[in-house]
């Protein structure tokens, strides 16, 4: 048959290339063994219509692997090939022949022109705790959760910090102040004990805590020791009654404070209470993972004393403010040599004389001191499984300094517990650190947070700035999901903390609002004015339903609002519940566990239009179709959902396992039928949809 014959052939009788069909990704129905040593086999797999290409390659470094067609199931063709893994990271992408056409299929689905920077990678000997993939989360800043113990409260003016004394709160539910850094409510680690029944209701697997080493500001990321735990959330036995004269900031006259945070009685109760704690959460079934801040320290902290607490304790070292004499001397960098004894002069985080820098590139013994704090506390008796490292990414002076750091600190905590999760902090582009040898992964705000808010509310996730041009936006929600997702990579991704909210941003309940605002010019009143709860389930249907960890902050559930720190830290509001909310949560948080496919689910989206979205997560004989329609008017949407693998030759039950409304939400079963690998959905406004189908259950 000559050239013309055969394009008239193509045109007029070949079906068309059909885009759509082409499918392939990281998850380990489509590349096994997901997490491959060096040297092992890998078989990687590759989708299409049934008897629609001519050829399928996997390309290689410019190396092309014909992959030969092993299966036809469900109107797909499976195509296969085998790699032996290298020691380095394996990239590639599929090249598609047809007829004269040739196509490529990268992370970012089908393109017509070779884009390796979208290639698909395998990292040699990466290994996550398998606990942590897809784990349910649950963060706590302890202070604001719930206090079981009052006798260790903080005390009004029982200490100075930046210029003022500490305050305790009395009433529960007061709105932080703008300068809220003093002011403490006494929730403490007996408080979230007498909650775990609460947090298991929910259905949370992991309990992440903010910052719980001595501190003197209820957020504690500024340490004053990293070896114990705060009595003033742990146990107080020695006590004092002096605190601090009115218009005095002399914390050498803080007894109070000097003996509940430095007397040994103290800190080794705090510790032993701290250790019968997590082997309750264990216990339980849940596991654990604390917050560490080793990038800088505080201006209290016992290396450092610039507060004089310790200097007159012969207990304890001289610290590097009070002599130049100090063992800390080098943990830090001072600018002027001659200003001792108390010393100023240090290099803090951002030039915050109350955050000092810590030297690492100056002191290999305050090196070894974090890499074994790191040990300490994935150790007995304590035996947490994991660190969240703040602003990790920071940490050193150089950008080589921080791999290698990063790389020591992975062998001394894996060493010491070897399904310990490392997971950081970090906003960008994670890659680099994330080889198999540094972090297990990151807080995703890249892949997660920020295009879902986007989308959703149209609102920067610290509500500074609405954007109209992003609200309702699926086309860039889409675009942000594929590139981010793919820095990620596959392994980073199971396990990526997603998250509406946290201590450092605003409440997504208060995001949609669709107001920008601060504590500080608009009022706490204003977070919760016009909200859409509605809007808030859409979100968590996706949290959810989508790739990794869905981790939850103290008091999303019960429908807490707040702009950005500090509003975004009051309490949890117990008596105050909107229950509506934590029964769905808690519907939802069912959903991601009882379909535990989820957790290596491939994901594809199926359809999209303003306000609207849907995508498809798939296992072999398991898909799940989760629709958004985030209109305030009812539509119907028709969704080609045979991409997912629903059959096409015959009708197919889809069951709606939960739907979220403008009123509610309802957990009632409703079967919609596929036709042609088709369904037409009703959606009500602001709403979420979530169907389920199972081959054999038709």
């Amino acid at each position: 048959m000559d050239k013309t014959k055969r394009l008239q052939y193509i045109l007029n009788v070949r079906p068309v290339l059909n885009k759509d069909a082409l499918f392939s990704d990281g998850t380990s129905y489509y590349r096994y063994p997901s997490e491959p040593e060096t040297g092992e086999q890998v078989t990687i797999r590759f989708r299409t219509l049934r008897n629609n290409v001519d050829a399928v390659w996997m390309v290689a470094n410019e190396t092309k692997q014909l992959m030969k067609r092993v299966k036809t199931e469900k109107g797909f063709d499976f195509y296969e090939t085998t790699i032996t893994m290298p020691d380095e990271i394996f990239r590639y992408h599929f090249e598609i022949q047809y007829g004269w056409v040739t196509c490529y299929y990268t992370t970012q689905g089908v393109e017509s022109e070779v884009n390796t920077y979208a290639d698909f990678e395998i990292y040699p000997n990466y290994h996550i705790p398998d606990w942590a993939k897809g784990a349910v989360m649950y963060q706590i800043f302890v202070d604001r959760f719930y206090n079981g113990d009052p006798s260790n409260d903080v005390q009004t003016s029982e200490y100075a910090y930046i210029q003022g004394h500490s305050q305790k709160v009395d009433d529960w539910h007061k709105i932080p102040a703008t300068m809220g850094v003093r002011e403490f409510y006494g929730g403490d680690l007996q408080g979230i004990w007498d909650k775990l029944d609460y947090l298991r209701f929910l259905g949370v697997e992991v309990i992440y805590l903010n910052p719980i080493f001595v501190s003197p500001s209820n957020h504690k990321y500024d340490c004053q020791d990293y070896e114990y735990i705060d009595p003033h959330i742990g146990v107080i036995i020695q006590d004092d009654d002096r605190c601090l004269q009115e218009g005095d900031l002399d914390n050498a006259h803080a007894f109070k404070y000097i003996r509940r945070v430095t007397d040994m009685e103290n800190l080794e109760a705090s510790n032993a209470f701290f250790a019968r704690f997590v082997d309750e959460i264990h216990r339980r079934g849940m596991k654990i993972i604390l917050d560490g801040v080793f990038n800088h320290c505080g201006s209290f902290n016992k290396w450092m004393d610039r507060e004089r607490i310790y200097e007159n304790d012969e207990c304890y070292p001289k610290g590097a403010f009070v002599s130049s004499e100090s063992p800390y001397r080098n943990y830090f960098h001072f600018y002027d040599e001659n200003q001792w004894p108390y010393n100023p002069s240090y290099d803090g985080w951002w030039s915050h004389d109350t955050l000092p820098k810590l030297n690492y590139e100056g002191s290999r013994e305050l090196y070894n001191h974090i890499l074994e704090i790191g040990r300490k506390w994935v150790s007995p008796p304590y035996n947490i499984d994991g660190w969240r490292l703040d602003v990790a990414a920071d940490l050193g002076h150089t950008n080589e300094f921080n791999h290698q750091f990063w790389k020591d600190f992975r062998k001394a905590v894996k060493e010491a517990n070897p399904n310990a999760v490392i997971l950081a902090e970090h906003y960008g582009n994670a890659e680099s650190w994330l080889q198999g040898d540094e972090w297990d992964t990151i807080m995703n705000y890249d892949a997660f947070m920020e295009p879902l808010t986007w989308f959703l509310t149209g609102m920067e996730k610290h509500s500074d700035e609405y954007r109209e041009d992003l609200y309702g936006n699926s086309d860039a929600f889409i675009g942000a999901m594929k590139v981010h997702m793919r820095t990620l990579h596959m392994s980073a991704l199971t396990a990526a903390m997603n998250q509406l909210s946290n201590h450092d941003h605003s409440r997504f309940l208060t995001r949609t609002n669709r107001r920008p605002g601060r504590l500080a010019y608009a009022g706490g009143e204003a977070a919760s004015k016009d909200v859409n709860p509605a809007v808030m389930r859409e979100a968590i249907v996706v949290q959810m339903t989508w790739p990794g960890s869905p981790t939850l902050y103290y008091g999303d559930e019960a429908g807490q609002c707040g702009f950005t720190d500090p509003d975004n830290r009051r309490t949890y509001p117990w008596g105050r519940e909107d229950f509506q909310m934590i029964d769905f949560y808690r519907a939802m948080i069912g959903v991601h566990k009882r379909f535990a496919f989820l957790k290596d689910a491939s994901l594809k989206f199926l359809w999209n239009d303003y306000q609207g979205l849907c995508y498809g997560r798939f296992s072999g004989n398991e898909q799940m179709i989760v629709i958004l329609n985030n209109r305030d008017e009812e539509r119907e949407v028709e969704i080609d959902v045979w991409m997912t693998g629903i059959s096409r030759s015959r009708d197919c039950k889809l069951t709606q396992i939960i739907i979220s409304n403008s009123t509610g939400y309802s957990q009632k079963q409703k079967d919609y039928i596929a036709k042609a690998g088709i369904v037409k959905v009703s959606l009500p406004a602001y709403s979420a949809v979530v169907l389920y189908h199972r081959d054999g259950l038709d």
